[in-house]
């Protein structure tokens, strides 16, 4: 294929869209950014409002203009959009951590049996309670189906409903193990079973665009979609590959960590259990909660400081400890009424220390994660994301991890990613790691600093002593 053969890439995120014409060589050839209308802050979005940005999104492009363009693959946060049968919302949009229905009452038994075939430590939210909440409320008869995010897109884009089987995990009404509906879970609840899609893995192309969608888009009518996936999780899915020897650390608003296992049953207690993009595999892991977006929150209240004058802040900040996790903690305590925190101010902690305290309240979060999935603590970390930019952020979590760093020379990985999936579906590449090696994603180690990691160690003990403490 020639560099006018191409695929495009759409990445939802919380604040943003961002869609990209991506050639079959692996160039970027042209992206777009459009901020969300409708800003979700994790609870509920408008749906209709974040179809206009994404349809802004790829006009802007050109595609068709500079391009022959072979498939779109599409990436999104998680969440819930409920729609009758024409596709038209029934209900707000519902984000990560929207909570609607979680008060309903479920049998002991009942929970216990859908977590566990779920793949999933404690029950938080998703498809499946929007779909009580609805229930209770007496609106069920107007819903046809409960979709994520991205596949309410390719329902209004192609005019079908179906899903990936990552999205699908998270909606707590799939088996992790075989991708397929938890029918008699559904069933005990009272919940249609049509309100579920056909699972699909990500790479597959489930459809083609809509005439009057690729109009709107400015792409070419029947142009193939694959089905996708959450945005965490397709950034690490090019991140990871087939590897099973590294940890992925996706790094933006909030981590995204998992690490590849060949059996359900090897994933550790607290984590989070999803089918993996390669066939046969599953990852575990979980979000940890806010972490980079407490970072740029403080960074917004004390103001910007310098990348030299960060990385000059003594291990510990002098007893300074700040929890980030003002949206509760996740993955791996899952504590959602966790808030944050800040102990040990004095006079001498100005801006610096509040921001660099942040970032490793940031990186102590992640690390516990880290150690999780790894108690030896000897597989190195991939890195991406936000977060990579900052050359004293990566340092920082090297030695706070006490890991080797591999850290991608692109950090936009779920924009890629998405580009990836399209890339499989349009017979581009035959895997994700063909794809990522085209799409010319590259690593360069960062060790830890030599003489560094006992100070860390305290600091970690201390910040863990001192949450412990607040959360009684």
């Amino acid at each position: 294929m020639s560099l006018r053969d191409a695929v495009v890439a759409v990445d939802v995120g919380t604040s943003a869209v961002r869609a990209a014409l991506v050639s079959a060589t692996g160039a970027v050839l042209r992206s777009e950014r459009v901020a969300r209308t409708s800003h979700v802050g994790g609870e509920t979005f408008d749906a209709d409002a974040l179809l206009t940005d994404v349809e802004a999104a790829l006009s802007r492009l050109d595609a068709v203009t500079d391009a022959r363009v072979h498939a779109l693959g599409i990436s999104a946060h998680i969440g819930t959009v409920a729609v009758d049968e024409d596709f038209a919302v029934v209900a707000p949009g519902g984000g990560w951590a929207d909570g609607r229905g979680t008060d309903v009452p479920i049998a002991d038994d009942l929970l216990r049996d859908i977590l566990t075939v779920a793949g999933r430590p404690v029950p938080t939210g998703g498809a499946l309670a929007l779909g009580l909440h609805l229930q209770r409320a007496g609106a069920a008869s107007q819903v046809a189906a409960l979709l994520s995010p991205k596949d309410f897109l390719l329902a209004r884009l192609c005019g079908v409903t179906v899903t990936d089987t990552v999205d699908a995990a998270y909606t707590l009404a799939s088996q992790v193990r075989t991708s397929t509906w938890n029918t008699a879970a559904l069933r005990r609840l009272g919940l249609p079973e049509q309100w579920w899609p056909r699972q699909a893995s990500p790479y597959e192309v489930v459809a083609t665009l809509l005439p009057a969608a690729a109009d709107r888009c400015g792409l070419p009518h029947g142009l193939p979609v694959v089905a996708g996936g959450p945005d965490g999780s397709v950034g690490l899915g090019l991140l990871l590959g087939a590897s099973t020897d590294v940890i992925g650390d996706v790094a933006g608003t909030t981590d995204v960590l998992a690490r590849l296992i060949s059996s359900v049953d090897d994933a550790p207690l607290g984590a989070v259990v999803n089918p993996a993009m390669v066939p046969g595999l599953w990852t575990a892991g979980g979000p940890t909660g806010l972490t980079g977006g407490a970072v740029a929150d403080w960074r917004t209240l004390v103001g910007s400081v310098e990348d030299d004058v960060l990385a000059a802040v003594e291990p510990g900040v002098g007893g300074l400890v700040i929890l980030p996790c003002m949206t509760g903690e996740r993955f791996p305590r899952w504590r959602p009424d966790s808030r944050g925190a800040i102990i040990g101010r004095t006079s001498e902690h100005g801006a610096a220390a509040l921001l660099r305290a942040t970032q490793e309240g940031a990186a102590f979060t992640v690390r516990e994660g880290l150690d999780l999935l790894d108690p030896s603590r000897d597989l190195p970390v991939v890195f991406a994301g936000g977060s990579s930019r900052a050359e004293s952020v990566v340092q920082l979590r090297a030695d706070v991890f006490g890991r080797r760093l591999l850290v991608a020379s692109d950090p936009d990985v779920t924009l890629l990613g998405a580009a990836a999936l399209a890339m499989i579906g349009a017979g581009v590449s035959d895997s994700l790691d063909e794809a990522r090696a085209t799409l010319g994603v590259s690593f360069r180690e960062v060790e830890p600093r030599p003489g560094v990691g006992p100070r860390f160690d305290a600091a970690y003990a201390h910040w863990r002593a001192v949450r412990e403490r607040l959360a009684g």
